[in-house]
């Protein structure tokens, strides 16, 4: 699969862009896991033609993240335009537009998969932006505002024509936002349809190595994305890149090895942040992860990770629990 130049291999898998959770330690973190392609926090363009702070630390990328998209959403384009440009001086390897995020603040106002509800402002600013930056430039959106309005079939192909390099399909509506199931049946017929070249790429409920290959064989999808399984679990790619090699689970590490993993994950962030920023930045991750769950008489010693307020409080927190359920020490470091 190749987006503009880029080359991505056979199947590749993507990190999704998600607020609060994609920032370059989590990429990095995911890339040495073996995802192919990794994808900014979604950035504002209002906020970035303004020059927020918080907003263009969000451009900063890393040569070992490559390659590496920069996410932007917005509801003007003349500011989405300025803002394409302004990431594409940021050195990513393209450009993403958002026309998919349903949170009531993006989406309620026009932005997001707001724009669900004018295809032709969406249109508009697309074009826009592929024709003022020289970067690839793609597509994230979403089956269509509700089950009434699934316009998936038609808006591929006129974003498409706009220029478009790829389009990454979420298989729910707005209406939907994170509840029910993706519906991969819709982005199979657009990946079918023989008016669309552009590489499709899959998303939603992509949970497990098992998962992704059933979705590459029923869709026929060039790409799939994975979000929110992410959390707590980067070693996810290594998991799904193994089956796709090789149609086989991946033989699981001992306790130890992930908890390392978990472990890295804090003191990444905290180099990236700092400490107290940092540790915010984490505890979703630690609520979510599989790595605890089924963990007897656990709820206090969760509770308790997530309200430590330093590294040492956290790590002495986790240190406990392999003696605790008599875990063994890893084979191998991650």
């Amino acid at each position: 699969m190749k987006i503009g130049p880029i080359d991505l291999g056979e199947k590749p898998i993507f990190l999704a862009p998600m607020e609060d959770v994609t920032d370059m330690a989590f990429r990095l973190m995911c890339k040495r896991f073996g995802a192919d392609m990794v994808y900014t926090e979604f950035v504002s363009s209002d906020a970035l033609v303004r020059g927020v702070g918080k907003t263009l630390r969000k451009l900063a990328v890393d040569e070992r993240e490559r390659p590496v998209a920069i996410q932007i959403y917005g509801r003007d384009t003349a500011t989405m335009v300025e803002a394409a440009r302004l990431c594409e001086e940021a050195g990513p390897d393209l450009i993403d537009l958002n026309f998919g995020c349903p949170v009531k603040r993006v989406a309620g106002k026009g932005a997001g998969a707001g724009m669900l509800q004018n295809i032709p402002l969406m249109l508009e600013i697309t074009r826009e932006v592929v024709k003022a930056v020289h970067l690839p430039v793609t597509v994230k959106t979403r089956l269509g505002w509700d089950k009434d309005h699934l316009v998936i079939g038609d808006l591929a192909e006129r974003l498409q024509d706009c220029g478009i390099a790829a389009l990454t399909i979420h298989g729910r509506t707005r209406a939907q936002m994170y509840t029910g199931e993706a519906d991969w049946r819709l982005i199979g017929e657009v990946k079918r349809d023989p008016r669309v070249h552009i590489p499709i790429i899959g998303n939603g409920d992509i949970d497990s190595a098992e998962t992704c290959a059933r979705r590459f064989e029923e869709t026929g999808v060039d790409g799939a994305m994975i979000g929110r399984a992410s959390f707590g679990r980067p070693w996810i790619f290594r998991e799904v890149k193994h089956f796709l090699r090789t149609g086989q689970p991946l033989e699981p590490e001992p306790f130890m090895w992930y908890l390392e993993v978990l472990k890295r994950q804090v003191r990444e962030s905290v180099e990236w942040l700092d400490e107290r920023r940092g540790i915010l930045h984490i505890r979703r991750h630690l609520a979510a992860t599989p790595l605890f769950k089924g963990l007897p008489d656990f709820r206090a010693t969760r509770v308790a990770m997530l309200r430590a307020e330093t590294v040492d409080e956290l790590f002495a927190i986790m240190d406990s629990v392999p003696a605790r359920y008599g875990f063994d020490a890893p084979h191998s470091n991650p």
